[in-house]
């Protein structure tokens, strides 16, 4: 496999899993911006490091992928 075929897998897997983290954390803000009122309190707090979490992958995975498009 050529370095450009493998640069291509790497991007493709890493769109793949900014996907995942996208649709994770739309499905937690709607349910933060739904439930926060009446939500026991541990459970808006973990909702909120999710959140938090997500939102630092989601910033890590295109950090990641910009290398690879420089080099090839």
């Amino acid at each position: 496999m050529s370095k450009l075929d493998l640069a291509k897998e790497k991007i493709t897997y890493l769109k793949f899993w900014l996907g995942i983290l996208v649709a994770v954390g739309i499905t937690l803000m709607g349910w933060f911006l739904s439930n926060f009122r009446s939500a026991h309190w541990l459970l808006v707090a973990a909702d909120v490091l999710a959140l938090l979490a997500i939102g630092l992958g989601s910033y890590a995975i295109p950090s990641e992928a910009s290398p690879q498009t420089s080099e090839a």
